[in-house]
């Protein structure tokens, strides 16, 4: 546990503190731009100028006046050509100038026998294994041959015509998902397969422009190898991040406890391909001996009840790659690289779990799914202790019936973002998210006091605090609710000046009910804009131990939204309209 977790941790337990007053936005400055930053660059096809200036006057972008809040904040978006462009920003004698470049996705043209620069794949080292396939392309002028000679083969390469381009994760939030095509010229692919192991070293791509000629070793070296040559690894970090390719663009699976043992298939620069399918960055594994067992078998099943979760062990031979899979009123775990002989299991009455089914599903892989006692899920933790994999279920917290205090009994977290050096997104006048986060959860720390509920915070100051050790507290205070409290943005392509309202984000299933019925409370109880609810893949959405949420209460960037945001009276209302969401659920 490292001095900036414990510290917080220390923060977090210690209740009470004093609210910081609203602040209510003053426009009365000189003008003044928030965003974008000096020397901003983008592949955006648009920009929007984040600021500020006094009530009185108009305020013109390149000489044509733009719309402004009461207060006087500006949120204005313009088209953006490649190359520079030039902002000139005036309110009566002053005057500013933004510059942005946009910069081009498409790759220059090549008229030249040569290669786009870090066009070649593979771009780094891998590892397959014989039968599969290897794959090759490059960038290089239309109208010319390109090759591969590797291994003793010359592999053509042959041009593509089009191209899908998937828009990036973040184009749902600014409604634009949908999959462009696209003509392409001078991208080149092909594939071949080997039967037999070896390491043939780097490929060499060679182009073919009219008879000139040039050649081009590629980064990546590729090594072909035999099944008994593959190694095993165990997994170091305390929850191995699974994903379902090599890099981090791909999507997390269920992370892999500490001791999780798996063969490895395949390589891919940083990353290892486990043998149930997933990849893992092989900074988070140790190599141990290669004759080191990976299957195991499993025969009886016990539980225990412990500080108000049930556990369940499952002896095993070796700690083996898991899966889980959530349902409202069901939790299925998946034993990979294992095969049943089971006869037994001791599954005494709970106060959780109604019954225990377990299939063999395929070879070597056991799915076991706990039918519930109720529809709402309340976490749980997944942890080796030695070969025996223990699966921690929580049960529903002990609620009072205290009108009074309806939530007495219930510890909750709540997670003010960013802080430190990292503002988060900033307003019209250049007020920060992290400040307005902070205010907020104090308030609501007391409100939900008052109701009776135990309120723990990650950060009570204006620290530098990082994803993991927030993801660290959570899991370590093990609270019945966790709420990370945040303000929104948009990137560049969006609509700042037309984009208002509040969403809501969750991960695991378990927290999907108190994501809408949350989402919709504050939507509904403040009369504000929905922007919608989101399953998003983010750090504070991921702790399992509890049901967790991301709240986006509302879009510093926009100029009339910040003015609410940003409001006294306005606060408050927020503050005892998600104290009343959170009784309403609790109480359903």
């Amino acid at each position: 546990m490292n001095q900036i977790f414990r510290t917080t941790l220390i923060n977090a337990i210690a209740l009470g503190g004093i609210a910081v007053p609203g602040l209510v936005a003053q426009a009365e400055q000189p003008l003044s731009i928030v965003y974008p930053p000096k020397d901003h660059q983008t592949n955006a096809e648009q920009i929007f100028l984040i600021g500020t200036a006094p009530g009185s006057g108009d305020v013109l972008v390149n000489g044509k006046k733009i719309k402004r809040s009461p207060q006087g904040h500006f949120a204005p978006s313009f088209p953006l050509q490649i190359g520079e462009n030039k902002f000139q920003l005036q309110h009566k004698q002053q005057k500013l100038e933004v510059i942005v470049t946009r910069l081009s996705n498409e790759p220059e043209l090549l008229t030249k026998a040569t290669f786009a620069p870090n066009s070649l794949i593979p771009a780094t080292d891998i590892t397959k294994q014989p039968g599969e396939s290897i794959c090759f392309s490059a960038i290089a002028p239309p109208e010319a041959k390109v090759s591969v000679n590797f291994g003793g083969r010359f592999i053509p390469l042959l041009p593509q015509s089009e191209s899908v381009t998937l828009p990036p994760n973040s184009g749902v939030l600014v409604n634009d998902n949908a999959p462009d095509l696209t003509t392409i010229n001078g991208q080149y692919q092909g594939c071949t397969q080997f039967d037999r192991a070896g390491n043939f070293g780097k490929p060499e791509f060679e182009v073919n422009l009219k008879g000139d000629r040039f050649s081009q070793k590629g980064d990546g070296a590729i090594t072909i190898a035999k099944a008994q040559d593959l190694e095993v690894i165990e997994v170091t970090a305390d929850n191995g991040v699974a994903r379902t390719g090599a890099s981090t663009n791909y999507s997390r699976l269920t992370p892999l406890p500490k001791g999780t043992r798996a063969r490895v298939t395949g390589k891919e620069g940083a990353w290892l391909r486990l043998d149930y399918g997933a990849w893992i960055k092989a900074e988070e594994t140790k190599t141990i001996p290669a004759n080191s067992p990976t299957q195991s078998l499993i025969r009886s099943i016990t539980s225990r009840q412990v500080a108000n979760t049930t556990e369940i062990i499952f002896p095993l031979q070796v700690p083996v790659p898991v899966s889980v899979n959530q349902a409202d009123d069901s939790f299925t775990l998946t034993l990979h690289n294992t095969t049943a002989q089971t006869d037994t299991i001791r599954l005494d009455d709970d106060p959780l779990i109604k019954r225990l089914d377990w299939q063999q599903t395929k070879e070597n892989e056991i799915a076991y799914t706990f039918q519930l006692k109720t529809d709402q899920q309340w976490g749980y933790d997944l942890r080796y202790e030695g070969t025996s994999l223990v699966l921690a279920l929580r049960h529903p917290p002990k609620v009072s019936n205290n009108k009074q205090l309806p939530l007495s009994g219930m510890k909750i977290l709540l997670d003010p973002g960013h802080g430190g050096e990292e503002d988060g997104a900033k307003g019209s006048t250049g007020y920060p998210e992290k400040t307005i986060n902070l205010l907020i959860s104090k308030q609501l720390e007391q409100e939900l006091s008052k109701l009776g509920a135990t309120v723990l915070l990650t950060r009570t100051k204006d620290v530098d605090l990082g994803l993991k050790e927030r993801m660290e507290i959570i899991q370590e205070l093990k609270p019945d609710l966790a709420f990370s409290i945040h303000y929104n943005a948009l990137p560049d392509n969006g609509d700042a000046e037309n984009t208002q309202g509040i969403s809501t984000f969750w991960y695991h299933p378990q927290a999907h009910d108190l994501a809408i019925s949350m989402h919709d409370h504050l939507v509904r109880s403040l009369n504000r804009p929905s922007y919608g609810v989101f399953w998003n893949n983010l750090a504070l959405s991921r702790p399992q131990i509890a049901p967790t949420i991301l709240l986006e209460l509302g879009f510093m960037i926009n100029p009339w939204e910040f003015e609410w945001i940003t409001n006294q009276k306005e606060q408050e209302k927020l503050v005892k309209a998600i104290a009343q969401g959170i009784v309403n659920w609790v109480n359903k």
